[in-house]
């Protein structure tokens, strides 16, 4: 039973990490909260499904193309919406979650809910870790899930965009004197996010079925990571997936299963009392927040 916990603990880590990455890589660098961002999760899961089964598309090339619509539906949401309203916080909370609730009752609306809404998984399988079975998809969201943290690192240190995203992140004023388009970048990196999103979605929903319930679970389950973690903080997703990670398989092995998502919500009570920062939430140096 402590095998599985730890097996399965450290999977469970990788996949919150997953979900709040693009979530906490949008406030990092452009300061907007996306709320909507679980509704883009949703949308990519959607997508894939319809265009597999209704236009008859592979589905990795499925992937690929509701990936690059996502960002550039996140794109096309800050130039809308955020865009007017950036810096107003409460704004921005109400505008965004506003779109997300608008395009995850649009699908329940038209019908989208049922058992047949299902991605395939990359490969069929499971091998043994120890005395635990781990079935292939799990594998490949800890594999896929590793690389694009190492990715993510390396094309913010040592690329141009990914310099610019840091020149934003740590001091927008100076940044615009040295010729970076705040507006521009800060675009980019809410499309940056929510096709972090779309990934998070295609590697996690062939687990199960797509839901339009996911979005909102998502959301919630990001912004616990996040605000756990430390808003705009990357080494505090991190940390904060593996903190709320093993708090539910814990939660779920004693006390059932309803409890993971309870666990996320205490998780966001107990920090916001505690500590709002969260527990990297300093925010000085530029590598605690991207």
């Amino acid at each position: 039973m402590l095998e599985v916990t730890i097996i399965y603990g450290f999977i469970n880590s990788v996949i919150l990490a997953l979900m709040a990455l693009g979530f906490s890589l949008t406030f990092g660098i452009s300061g907007v909260s996306n709320f909507a961002y679980g509704a883009l999760y949703v949308l990519a899961g959607y997508t894939v499904w319809i265009f597999m089964h209704k236009l008859q598309i592979p589905f990795f090339l499925a992937a690929i193309i509701a990936v690059v619509l996502t960002a550039a539906l996140g794109l096309l949401l800050y130039r809308v919406v955020l865009l007017r309203v950036r810096g107003l916080v409460i704004s921005e909370v109400i505008a965004t979650f506003g779109v997300g609730l608008a395009i995850l009752e649009t699908f329940r609306y038209l019908g989208f809910t049922g058992f047949e809404y299902t991605l395939p998984v990359f490969t069929d399988g499971s091998v043994m870790i120890g005395a635990t079975y781990v079935d292939h998809q799990r594998l490949w969201i800890v594999g896929v899930g590793v690389v694009i943290a190492i990715g993510l690192y390396f094309f913010i240190h040592h690329t141009r965009l990914g310099l610019a995203f840091r020149g934003i992140a740590q001091d927008e004023r100076t940044a615009l004197t040295l010729g970076i388009h705040s507006d521009r970048i800060a675009g980019i990196s809410v499309a940056f996010g929510s096709g972090l999103a779309a990934v998070a979605a295609i590697l996690i929903l062939p687990r199960g079925t797509i839901s339009v319930n996911d979005g909102y679970d998502v959301l919630i389950n990001a912004m616990a990571v996040c605000i756990v973690g430390g808003l705009g903080s990357a080494v505090g997703v991190v940390v904060a997936s593996f903190v709320i990670g093993y708090a539910q398989m814990a939660s779920d092995a004693l006390l059932g299963p309803h409890w993971k998502m309870i666990v996320s919500l205490v998780a966001i009570l107990i920090v916001l009392v505690i500590k709002p920062s969260g527990l990297f939430g300093k925010q000085k140096e530029l590598e605690e927040r991207i």
